[in-house]
């Protein structure tokens, strides 16, 4: 039988259909180009055309399915972290003023500022430092004259209330030509409500303070507001450099993992006793900054007993006369202008 009859027979008993000699007549066969026993070998003209089997079917174009690699995500990210970066390292410096507020009036600020500290920020670096001023410290307060230092938040307030800060941010620029656009105030009280918050605080004195001998003292709130008021034995400055140490303490205590779930009862005192204009945007930037910078990067500086001049005022109060040769090229350096 010839080979592809044969090859007919077989696709119509396998398909159960009827093939016509056309259908097939370019399917091609290995065993057609091998010589068959009997019949002469094919020459190249009578040879049949080979073919491929699914050469006689149209080809159906297939849509290739895109894919999405990493180059659309990788324009969404670089802004996104163009932003990051900028928000949080951009080297400008945030300047913040902490007040702490003597006690007033229920209900009023009408207070001295017996706590003064400027603190300087610089996320890039990071850099954090801390410069206490004297609350005695004799100086020009704007549309009062001369007086202490400590009093500018307590005439404003007495004439329009929620007017210190502002008050004092005008006489720090006005004597140290420097502008300080932040605050952060905190009545004594409210003081001894945060560290109860924090659960205490713990200190680890190097050498007798504030009636207290050196090692190490756990504190609770009014414990912690007598040891910075303390004045026994010492001066303003000796205060001051109590009120750093009691920051720094509690700046590490609160980076421990077991003060941790303390976090939130902190966080609502700070927002029921603390008054700042530190915007939210900024909180995030500032806290990297303190964390990156920890305790032991936190600069402590003070206007110390050689940049003043003890001076009794015709009045009789014992005051501190400014040296400002020694003191604005000091401020300039660690806040710029």
């Amino acid at each position: 039988m010839d080979v592809l009859a044969k090859h007919k027979v077989c696709a119509e008993k396998q398909f159960g259909v009827k093939l016509h000699t056309a259908m097939i007549e370019n399917w091609h066969d290995p065993d057609l180009t091998q010589p068959v026993p009997g019949r002469e070998p094919a020459s190249e003209k009578t040879r049949p055309r080979l073919t491929e089997p699914m050469a006689r079917f149209q080809p159906v174009p297939l849509k290739k399915r895109r894919q999405r690699g990493l180059g659309c995500l990788a324009l969404l990210l670089i802004p996104v972290v163009a932003f990051f970066a900028a928000y949080f390292l951009t080297p400008f410096q945030t300047r913040i003023l902490l007040m702490g507020i003597d006690r007033a009036p229920e209900g009023s600020m009408v207070a001295r500022t017996d706590t003064i500290i400027l603190v300087g920020i610089e996320p890039l670096q990071p850099r954090v430092r801390l410069l206490s001023i004297p609350r005695d410290l004799w100086v020009t307060i704007p549309g009062e004259g001369e007086n202490r230092i400590n009093t500018a938040h307590f005439f404003a307030e007495a004439k329009v209330p929620g007017s210190g800060p502002r008050a004092l941010q005008e006489t720090l620029r006005y004597n140290f030509g420097l502008n300080v656009p932040f605050y952060a105030r905190v009545r004594f009280e409210g003081f001894v409500a945060l560290v109860d918050a924090m659960g205490g605080i713990t200190l680890d004195l190097p050498e007798p303070m504030a009636g207290l001998d050196a090692g190490q003292h756990h504190l609770n709130g009014e414990q912690a507001l007598a040891f910075v008021r303390n004045r026994t034995g010492s001066d303003d400055f000796f205060r001051m450099a109590h009120g750093q140490l009691l920051l720094k303490a509690a700046f590490r205590q609160m980076l421990k993992p077991s003060s941790w779930p303390r976090i939130p009862a902190v966080l609502l005192a700070a927002t029921q006793v603390v008054d700042t204009n530190v915007p939210t945007w900024l909180w995030p930037r500032l806290a990297l900054a303190l964390l990156r910078a920890g305790p032991d990067g936190i600069e402590t500086h003070v206007l110390g007993r050689e940049m003043v001049t003890p001076f009794t005022t015709s009045g009789g109060a014992n005051v501190l006369l400014p040296n400002w040769e020694v003191i604005r090229p000091m401020v300039q350096d660690m806040f710029g202008s």
